[in-house]
């Protein structure tokens, strides 16, 4: 049995000193025993092309195989013009094709977003749980983190504030337990019978 589950992180942002990219690294230093975050480049990936479908660049082979093989997905995001960066909606759109074969199916997710605005990155948020529904990810509902002002979250050094880390520690908490409900869940076997009409 293996001592903790693979959790595969998506950051929206690219750029190198991105708030989200601190985040998601401090997701993983505060991540429990039971979670092994890994914390994933989407930036490399190639814009997604229909046509590469049949024939797609070792690129979206790799990142889809190493979606499917983890267990749950936390997605980290800025907010671009409110809604998802195009890197993430990038992302989405590989893993969910080839038609049919989407690596996002029944994946245990949740969303955090972290902004310097006051509104904590509120419309991307909820874009990206919008894409996250049709994709039958199971996107934990609460708690609902928007991270707002998140540039004042982290000092010049980019040491986490102690509000930092109570609101990040909680997140990481709560999907443990969430992902841990998820795997319960799926344990049960169904009851089978004839269903008796009214």
């Amino acid at each position: 049995m293996r001592d903790a589950l693979d959790i595969a992180v998506l950051v929206g942002s690219l750029r190198k000193d991105s708030i989200n990219k601190k985040v998601a690294a401090q997701l993983a230093a505060l991540a429990p025993r039971a979670l092994s975050l890994d914390v994933l480049d989407i930036g490399h990936l190639e814009l997604y092309n229909q046509d590469y479908d049949l024939a797609s660049p070792p690129s979206y082979t790799a990142f889809r195989r190493r979606i499917a093989a983890a267990d749950g997905i936390i997605f980290v995001t800025p907010e671009h013009n409110r809604s998802m960066p195009a890197a993430m909606k990038n992302a989405l759109d590989i893993g969910s094709r080839p038609f049919g074969q989407s690596v996002w199916d029944k994946k245990p997710g949740a969303v955090i977003s972290a902004s310097p605005s006051l509104q904590g990155g509120f419309g991307a948020n909820h874009h990206l749980r919008q894409s996250l529904c049709c994709l039958n990810v199971y996107c934990m509902a609460n708690p609902e983190v928007y991270l707002s002002q998140a540039d004042r979250l982290f000092s010049e050094a980019g040491d986490l504030s102690e509000q930092g880390r109570l609101r990040l520690s909680a997140f990481i908490d709560s999907y443990v337990r969430w992902i841990g409900q998820f795997a319960a869940d799926q344990a049960v076997p169904r009851q089978g019978g004839d269903s008796a009409s009214a």
